[in-house]
C-alpha cells in the first residue's frame, strides 16, 4: 500500500490518515508486492499540492513543533557514545586530523542521509517514516522486514544497553548491587514508557528538557577543556604509525555509531505540524548542532589529553572532566552521562512504537497495535509491548549482543532508505515534492557508496556480527512469510 492513497471514489479531503494508511479501514487488506508500485503512482498522482491532512478519530494528531522534532533528533542522536567511543577510534587511527577527519566525515555522511530522509517525509508525512518510504520504493516485504528489525533488535536492543549504561552511571552516586541495578534500569524504561503512554506532549516536554540540559551540560564540558591551561603535548601519536582503510573503517564505524538516532525522528512525521517544512528544519538543524558538539567535544579531548591516553582509556568524557575541573569532575560528566541517556531513551521509546503502529494499520502486525488511545490519542498498546519487550532484553541481559548485531542491518536499511529518493523519483516523477535534497544525485550517491564500503568493511573485519545481521535480517523475511500464509 501506498503512503499517501486516494481511491478511485476519493476526493482530497479523503487524503490520507497519520499511519499512510490507504483505503477505510474495514477494506484493508495486506499488500501485495505486485500491485504495490501500481497502488503508489494511482495514490502519489493525486497529489497536486502539498497539504495538511485531515485528521480523523482513529488518527495520531499532529501535536509536534518544529523544537520538539529538534529536540528529538539531537536527544537520540547524543548519548553515551561521545563520551565512550573516542577510545576506540584513537586506538585505530594515528593523528589528530585523523580522528577529526573521521567525525566529521561521518557527520556529512549523516547530514547528507538526513536530507534525502526529509524529501521522502516531505513527500509523505506519514507515521511510520523509514517504514513508510521503503514499503512505497521496494515493496511490503522490505518495509516489513525493515520494521521487524527495528523493534525486536535495534530500537529495543539501544534503548536496553542506554539503560543498562544509565544504572553504571547512576552508581557513582548511590551503591547498586546488580540486582539493584536491574531494578533501575528497568524503572527508568517504565517511567518514561508511561510518560509516553499518556500523551506525546508529555513524551515531548521530556524530550525538550532533558535535550536543553544535556547540551548545556556538554557546552559547559567542552568550555572547561578549551579554557584550561593545561595542553597535551603534540607529540602524542597512537599506537598504529599510519592509517589503513581498514583501521579508518573501524573508527568511521564508532563514528557512525555515534551519529546513530538521525532517522528516528521520521517515525513520528504523521504527528508534526506542517510537516513538509518541520520535518527538513529539524533533521538539517539537529544534525548541524551534533555534528558541531561532536567535533568541538573532539577537539577539547585532543587539546587535554594524547593520542595514547586516549586510546587507553574507556572514560574518556571522564578523564576529561577530572583534568580541567577537578574532584568535581567525576560527578558532572556522570551527571552528563546520566542527562544524555534519559534524553536518549526518551526519544526512542517516543519514535519506537510508530513502526508497529504502522505495521498495524497496513495489516502487517497485529490489528490492536494499530489502535489509539481514546483518552490519550497515543498507540499505548504499542508503547506498553515495547517497553516489556525492552525490559525482557535488560533482564536477560541479551540487549548488547543483539545491538551489536543489529547495528549493521540498521546500515542496510538507512541506505535502501536514502535510495529510495532515487528510486521514487523515477518510479513517480511528477508526484509534489514540497522539499527536494540538496545536491542531488551527487550527495545521494556519495551516502550509499560510503555507506555500502562501511558496511563491506565492516563484513572483513567483523565477520561474526556481521553474520548474525544477516541472520536477523532472515528471520525477518520468515516472520514476514509465516504472517502472509497465516492471514486471511
Amino acid at each position: 500500500m501506498g503512503a499517501i492513497i486516494l481511491s478511485s471514489r476519493s476526493s482530497h479531503e479523503d487524503y490520507r490518515d497519520t499511519a499512510g494508511s490507504l483505503t477505510p479501514w474495514h477494506a484493508r487488506r495486506i499488500p501485495d508486492e505486485r500491485d504495490s508500485g501500481r497502488r503508489t503512482a494511482l495514490t502519489l498522482s493525486w497529489r497536486c499540492s502539498p497539504m495538511e491532512p485531515i485528521e480523523r478519530p482513529r488518527d495520531l494528531p499532529r501535536r509536534l513543533g518544529m523544537l520538539d522534532a529538534t529536540a528529538i533528533v539531537i536527544g537520540i542522536v547524543i548519548g553515551s557514545g561521545i563520551f565512550l567511543l573516542p577510545n576506540l577510534i584513537a586506538r585505530n587511527l594515528p593523528s589528530r586530523a585523523a580522528i577529526l577527519a573521521a567525525w566529521m566525515i561521518s557527520g556529512v555522511l549523516s547530514f547528507f542521509g538526513a536530507l534525502a530522509y526529509a524529501e521522502l517525509g516531505a513527500m509523505m508525512p506519514a507515521t511510520g517514516g523509514q517504514y513508510v518510504y521503503l514499503r512505497e520504493a521496494f515493496g511490503p516485504l522490505c518495509a516489513f522486514v525493515c520494521g521487524w528489525t527495528f523493534m525486536l533488535a535495534v530500537l529495543s536492543g539501544g534503548s536496553a544497553w542506554l539503560a543498562v549504561t544509565f544504572s553504571i552511571y547512576a552508581g557513582y552516586f548511590v551503591t547498586l548491587t546488580p540486582a539493584m541495578s536491574k531494578v533501575m534500569s528497568i524503572a527508568l524504561i517504565a517511567v518514561l514508557s508511561a510518560v509516553n503512554y499518556v500523551g506525546v506532549r508529555e513524551g515531548a516536554w521530556v524530550q525538550r528538557t532533558f535535550t536543553y540540559l544535556k547540551v548545556a551540560a556538554l557546552l559547559a564540558l567542552i568550555g572547561a577543556a578549551f579554557l584550561t591551561p593545561q595542553s597535551a603535548p603534540a607529540a602524542g601519536v597512537s599506537p598504529h604509525p599510519s592509517v589503513s582503510l581498514a583501521h579508518f573503517g573501524i573508527a568511521m564505524a564508532a563514528c557512525l555509531m555515534a551519529y546513530n538516532g538521525w532517522s528516528y525522528v521520521s517515525f513520528v512525521a504523521g504527528e508534526l505540524r506542517d510537516p513538509q517544512k518541520n520535518l527538513l528544519r529539524s533533521l538539517a538543524v539537529g544534525m548541524a548542532a551534533v555534528a558541531v558538539l561532536y567535533v568541538l567535544a573532539n577537539v577539547a579531548y585532543l587539546k587535554v589529553m594524547t593520542i595514547p591516553e586516549i586510546a587507553s582509556t574507556e572514560r574518556v568524557g571522564a578523564d576529561l572532566a577530572m583534568r580541567t575541573m577537578g574532584s568535581i569532575g567525576g560527578a558532572f560528566v556522570s551527571l552528563t552521562v546520566l542527562l544524555s541517556i534519559v534524553g536518549a531513551v526518551n526519544g526512542c521509546i517516543l519514535t519506537a512504537a510508530r513502526i508497529p503502529f504502522a505495521q498495524a494499520r497496513d495489516r502487517l502486525f497485529f490489528a490492536s497495535f494499530g489502535e489509539v488511545h481514546p483518552r490519550f490519542k497515543t498507540p499505548a498498546r504499542a508503547i506498553l509491548w515495547g517497553g516489556i519487550w525492552t525490559g525482557v532484553l535488560v533482564l536477560t541481559g541479551s540487549y548488547e549482543t543483539l545491538y551489536s548485531y543489529a547495528i549493521l542491518a540498521a546500515w542496510i536499511f538507512y541506505t535502501m532508505s536514502v535510495g529510495a529518493v532515487f528510486v521514487l523519483r523515477r518510479k513517480l516523477p511528477n508526484a509534489v515534492r514540497p522539499y527536494r535534497m540538496w545536491g542531488y544525485p551527487a550527495t545521494l550517491w556519495l551516502f550509499v557508496v560510503v555507506s555500502i564500503w562501511f558496511m563491506v568493511n565492516a563484513f572483513v573485519t567483523q565477520p561474526g556480527p556481521s553474520l548474525m545481521a544477516c541472520v536477523i535480517v532472515a528471520t525477518g523475511v520468515l516472520a514476514y512469510w509465516i504472517w502472509r500464509r497465516s492471514a486471511p
